[in-house]
């Protein structure tokens, strides 16, 4: 008999896991739409949760607050830029190749509009979530750290980190994206600073 009510328990929570999941996917998308729409950095929960079609009960049942939202989204948008980089840093040869891609891949939040427009919220909000959320704020970074490592170090990838995100915050704020010699620019000079450049 355990063995079938632990059955059921599990088919219903499955259940109820997989309607959470979409319920969360809708509101971090509602979330971005309501950015992307109104040009704000601190959306209302009331808008989200109308964008999503979903309660007021549906948000609070997965967020203690919008800012809670917000740092997940931001985690959701990290990962999503991870994945980028990977695949460019996969089809790198050498180090000083990956660091490229790497760079290339985070500048391009800032050249491609519709990156940009995603992004933007952060780089002004990016501060404030990352001192209530000191932790998570610190895991999503490492996350994008962590590629560089392995090619040029600890220190050094936390250096091209700074200096890369660095440039993008500035470019989303000011509405002006890297040029292409600027952007190879920070790339020779972060390879150089590396010990990789020429």
């Amino acid at each position: 008999m355990e063995n079938l009510v632990s059955t059921l328990v599990d088919r219903s929570l499955a259940g109820r896991h997989e309607a959470y999941e979409v319920e969360i996917r809708d509101l971090l998308d509602a979330a971005l739409t309501v950015m992307r729409r109104e040009e704000t950095i601190d959306p209302r929960v009331s808008d989200i949760v109308r964008a999503a079609g979903l309660s007021n009960q549906a948000f609070y049942r997965h967020f203690r607050g919008k800012d809670e939202l917000l740092v997940a989204l931001l985690d959701d948008g990290r990962q999503r830029l991870l994945d980028t980089i990977e695949r460019r840093m996969a089809r790198a040869d050498g180090p000083a190749e990956r660091v490229r891609a790497w760079i290339d891949a985070v500048l391009a939040q800032a050249r491609d509009p519709e990156a940009a427009a995603a992004t933007r919220p952060f780089a002004l909000n990016g501060d404030r979530l990352a001192v209530q959320f000191p932790e998570e704020t610190q895991r999503s970074r490492d996350r994008l750290i962590d590629p560089l490592r392995p090619d040029i170090g600890d220190a050094a990838a936390v250096a091209v980190y700074h200096l890369a995100m660095g440039t993008v915050h500035d470019a989303l704020v000011t509405r002006r994206p890297p040029t292409p010699a600027e952007a190879e620019h920070i790339v020779e000079f972060s390879l150089k600073g590396c010990g990789l450049g020429t």
